[in-house]
Protein backbone atom coordinates (compact mmCIF):
# COMPACT_ATOMS: atom_id res chain seq x y z
CA UNK A 1 0.00 0.00 0.00
CA UNK A 2 1.20 3.88 -0.61
CA UNK A 3 -0.24 7.11 0.62
CA UNK A 4 -2.20 8.47 -1.28
CA UNK A 5 -2.67 11.62 1.08
CA UNK A 6 -1.49 13.31 3.98
CA UNK A 7 -1.88 12.51 7.70
CA UNK A 8 -4.03 13.90 10.00
CA UNK A 9 -3.75 13.74 13.98
CA UNK A 10 -7.23 14.59 15.85
CA UNK A 11 -8.62 13.95 19.42
CA UNK A 12 -12.11 12.23 18.06
CA UNK A 13 -12.32 9.41 16.34
CA UNK A 14 -13.35 8.75 12.94
CA UNK A 15 -16.75 9.03 11.51
CA UNK A 16 -18.41 6.18 10.39
CA UNK A 17 -20.81 5.79 7.25
CA UNK A 18 -24.10 4.43 7.56
CA UNK A 19 -22.89 1.17 5.79
CA UNK A 20 -20.14 0.54 8.06
CA UNK A 21 -22.05 1.13 11.41
CA UNK A 22 -24.62 -1.29 10.30
CA UNK A 23 -21.64 -3.77 9.63
CA UNK A 24 -20.46 -3.59 12.71
CA UNK A 25 -23.60 -3.35 14.45
CA UNK A 26 -24.63 -7.10 12.46
CA UNK A 27 -21.22 -8.47 14.14
CA UNK A 28 -22.64 -9.91 17.90
CA UNK A 29 -21.36 -13.41 17.55
CA UNK A 30 -18.24 -14.06 19.63
CA UNK A 31 -16.05 -16.92 18.80
CA UNK A 32 -16.21 -19.31 20.97
CA UNK A 33 -14.87 -19.36 24.42
CA UNK A 34 -12.70 -22.46 23.42
CA UNK A 35 -11.40 -21.29 20.44
CA UNK A 36 -10.82 -18.32 22.36
CA UNK A 37 -8.68 -20.85 24.43
CA UNK A 38 -7.30 -22.25 21.88
CA UNK A 39 -5.97 -19.22 20.06
CA UNK A 40 -4.48 -17.97 23.48
CA UNK A 41 -2.31 -20.92 24.13
CA UNK A 42 -1.62 -20.66 20.41
CA UNK A 43 -0.51 -17.20 20.19
CA UNK A 44 3.95 -17.38 20.15
CA UNK A 45 3.33 -20.29 17.39
CA UNK A 46 0.41 -18.25 15.27
CA UNK A 47 3.19 -15.46 15.34
CA UNK A 48 5.98 -17.35 14.66
CA UNK A 49 4.30 -18.85 11.63
CA UNK A 50 3.55 -15.33 10.49
CA UNK A 51 6.88 -14.31 10.18
CA UNK A 52 8.09 -17.49 8.93
CA UNK A 53 5.67 -16.88 5.85
CA UNK A 54 6.78 -13.23 5.38
CA UNK A 55 10.63 -12.67 6.71
CA UNK A 56 10.89 -9.30 5.87
CA UNK A 57 8.16 -8.61 3.37
CA UNK A 58 5.68 -7.50 5.78
CA UNK A 59 7.58 -4.92 7.97
CA UNK A 60 9.56 -2.50 6.22
CA UNK A 61 11.95 0.34 6.66
CA UNK A 62 9.64 2.58 9.23
CA UNK A 63 11.01 6.01 8.01
CA UNK A 64 8.20 7.91 9.59
CA UNK A 65 9.64 7.29 13.15
CA UNK A 66 12.25 9.18 13.60
CA UNK A 67 9.87 12.01 12.01
CA UNK A 68 7.05 11.19 13.92
CA UNK A 69 9.37 10.60 17.66
CA UNK A 70 11.99 12.82 17.86
CA UNK A 71 12.98 11.11 20.76
CA UNK A 72 14.33 7.93 18.77
CA UNK A 73 16.10 10.23 16.46
CA UNK A 74 17.87 11.92 19.40
CA UNK A 75 18.41 8.92 20.77
CA UNK A 76 20.29 7.37 17.66
CA UNK A 77 22.33 10.31 16.41
CA UNK A 78 22.68 12.75 19.67
CA UNK A 79 23.37 11.01 22.54
CA UNK A 80 27.92 10.18 22.61
CA UNK A 81 27.37 7.22 24.54
CA UNK A 82 24.94 5.22 21.67
CA UNK A 83 27.02 2.42 20.78
CA UNK A 84 25.68 -0.33 18.65
CA UNK A 85 28.28 -2.71 20.69
CA UNK A 86 26.56 -2.06 23.91
CA UNK A 87 23.00 -3.33 22.40
CA UNK A 88 21.88 -6.43 23.82
CA UNK A 89 19.00 -7.91 21.69
CA UNK A 90 16.57 -10.67 23.80
CA UNK A 91 13.67 -11.85 23.17
CA UNK A 92 10.44 -12.46 25.52
CA UNK A 93 6.92 -12.27 26.10
CA UNK A 94 5.90 -9.52 27.67
CA UNK A 95 2.80 -10.28 29.44
CA UNK A 96 4.90 -13.22 31.15
CA UNK A 97 8.60 -12.56 31.04
CA UNK A 98 10.22 -10.50 33.80
CA UNK A 99 12.33 -7.58 31.83
CA UNK A 100 14.75 -6.94 35.02
CA UNK A 101 16.58 -10.76 34.11
CA UNK A 102 18.14 -8.33 31.06
CA UNK A 103 17.39 -4.86 31.99
CA UNK A 104 18.50 -3.48 34.86
CA UNK A 105 15.69 -1.92 36.96
CA UNK A 106 15.00 1.95 36.02
CA UNK A 107 17.01 2.04 33.44
CA UNK A 108 15.38 2.76 30.46
CA UNK A 109 15.27 6.28 29.12
CA UNK A 110 12.64 5.47 26.27
CA UNK A 111 10.50 2.67 25.72
CA UNK A 112 8.80 2.40 22.01
CA UNK A 113 5.83 0.49 21.43
CA UNK A 114 4.82 0.00 17.47
CA UNK A 115 2.34 -2.48 17.06
CA UNK A 116 2.98 -4.44 20.06
CA UNK A 117 0.32 -3.99 22.67
CA UNK A 118 -2.66 -4.91 19.76
CA UNK A 119 -1.52 -8.33 19.60
CA UNK A 120 -1.68 -8.99 22.95
CA UNK A 121 -4.68 -10.06 24.97
CA UNK A 122 -6.47 -7.26 26.23
CA UNK A 123 -6.56 -9.31 30.15
CA UNK A 124 -3.14 -8.96 29.70
CA UNK A 125 -2.11 -5.55 28.57
CA UNK A 126 -1.57 -4.42 32.07
CA UNK A 127 1.03 -7.18 32.40
CA UNK A 128 3.23 -5.53 29.66
CA UNK A 129 3.18 -2.37 31.00
CA UNK A 130 3.46 -2.80 34.52
CA UNK A 131 6.94 -5.11 33.54
CA UNK A 132 7.97 -2.46 31.20
CA UNK A 133 7.19 0.43 34.14
CA UNK A 134 9.84 -1.53 36.09
CA UNK A 135 12.52 -0.88 33.89
CA UNK A 136 11.45 2.57 32.60
CA UNK A 137 13.80 5.46 34.33
CA UNK A 138 11.69 8.00 36.46
CA UNK A 139 10.49 10.67 33.37
CA UNK A 140 11.22 7.91 31.03
CA UNK A 141 8.88 8.23 27.96
CA UNK A 142 6.69 5.36 26.39
CA UNK A 143 6.49 5.82 22.31
CA UNK A 144 3.55 4.21 21.07
CA UNK A 145 1.53 3.80 17.45
CA UNK A 146 -1.14 0.93 17.06
CA UNK A 147 -4.38 0.34 15.48
CA UNK A 148 -6.97 3.25 16.21
CA UNK A 149 -11.02 2.38 16.62
CA UNK A 150 -12.33 2.10 13.18
CA UNK A 151 -9.41 1.13 11.06
CA UNK A 152 -10.47 -0.10 7.52
CA UNK A 153 -8.68 -3.40 8.69
CA UNK A 154 -11.09 -3.83 11.21
CA UNK A 155 -13.99 -2.92 9.11
CA UNK A 156 -12.85 -5.99 6.66
CA UNK A 157 -13.50 -8.59 9.11
CA UNK A 158 -15.91 -11.15 8.43
CA UNK A 159 -18.77 -12.42 10.48
CA UNK A 160 -17.20 -15.33 12.89
CA UNK A 161 -13.84 -13.21 13.43
CA UNK A 162 -14.85 -11.51 16.43
CA UNK A 163 -13.36 -11.87 19.81
CA UNK A 164 -14.51 -8.91 21.86
CA UNK A 165 -14.92 -5.27 21.85
CA UNK A 166 -12.35 -4.41 19.39
CA UNK A 167 -10.35 -7.38 19.68
CA UNK A 168 -10.61 -9.62 16.20
CA UNK A 169 -8.69 -12.83 15.07
CA UNK A 170 -7.57 -12.71 11.32
CA UNK A 171 -7.65 -15.92 9.49
CA UNK A 172 -3.92 -17.06 9.89
CA UNK A 173 -4.83 -17.09 13.94
CA UNK A 174 -2.85 -13.86 14.75
CA UNK A 175 -4.83 -11.45 16.43
CA UNK A 176 -5.61 -7.73 16.71
CA UNK A 177 -7.01 -5.37 19.15
CA UNK A 178 -8.19 -1.32 17.57
CA UNK A 179 -7.68 0.92 20.31
CA UNK A 180 -9.69 3.98 21.09
CA UNK A 181 -7.92 6.98 23.11
CA UNK A 182 -10.03 6.03 26.04
CA UNK A 183 -9.10 3.14 26.81
CA UNK A 184 -5.68 3.61 26.02
CA UNK A 185 -5.21 6.06 28.27
CA UNK A 186 -6.86 4.67 30.92
CA UNK A 187 -4.79 1.54 30.53
CA UNK A 188 -1.59 3.83 30.97
CA UNK A 189 -2.70 5.82 33.88
CA UNK A 190 -3.91 2.58 36.12
CA UNK A 191 -0.23 1.13 35.93
CA UNK A 192 1.34 4.31 36.56
CA UNK A 193 1.82 6.51 33.40
CA UNK A 194 0.82 9.98 32.36
CA UNK A 195 -0.50 10.82 29.00
CA UNK A 196 1.82 13.32 27.38
CA UNK A 197 -0.62 13.04 23.54
CA UNK A 198 -2.44 10.87 22.59
CA UNK A 199 -4.40 11.37 19.46
CA UNK A 200 -6.20 9.70 16.38
CA UNK A 201 -4.24 9.66 13.06
CA UNK A 202 -5.92 9.55 10.24
CA UNK A 203 -4.79 8.85 6.66
CA UNK A 204 -5.92 7.32 3.20
CA UNK A 205 -3.72 4.89 1.42
CA UNK A 206 -4.02 3.05 -1.47
CA UNK A 207 -4.83 -0.68 -2.44
CA UNK A 208 -3.09 -1.15 -5.58
CA UNK A 209 -4.77 -4.82 -5.78
CA UNK A 210 -8.05 -3.89 -5.23
CA UNK A 211 -7.62 -0.25 -6.90
CA UNK A 212 -8.93 1.22 -3.70
CA UNK A 213 -8.08 4.63 -1.38
CA UNK A 214 -9.04 3.45 2.03
CA UNK A 215 -9.05 5.32 5.68
CA UNK A 216 -6.49 3.87 7.82
CA UNK A 217 -6.85 5.06 11.33
CA UNK A 218 -3.92 4.66 13.60
CA UNK A 219 -3.78 5.62 17.29
CA UNK A 220 -0.30 7.68 18.39
CA UNK A 221 1.01 8.55 21.52
CA UNK A 222 3.51 9.56 24.52
CA UNK A 223 3.25 8.36 27.99
CA UNK A 224 5.88 9.10 30.75
CA UNK A 225 6.74 7.42 34.10
CA UNK A 226 6.06 10.47 36.85
CA UNK A 227 9.40 11.72 38.74
CA UNK A 228 12.09 13.60 37.95
CA UNK A 229 15.01 12.08 35.76
CA UNK A 230 18.38 11.26 37.58
CA UNK A 231 21.29 12.38 36.17
CA UNK A 232 23.43 10.44 34.32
Amino acid sequence: MSSCDGQTKTSAARVLTQEELDRLGGERTLVSDFKQMKLENEAQKNWDLFYKRNTTNFFKDRHWTTREFEELKACREQNPLYCPERCCAFQCDLTKDDLMENVPEGSVDVVTLIFVLSAVHPDKMKLVLENINKVLKPGGIILFRDYGLYDHAMLRFKSGSKLGENFYVRQDGTRSYFFSREFLAELFEETGFQSIANDYVLRETVNKKEGLCVPRVFLQSKFTKPGQPQSS
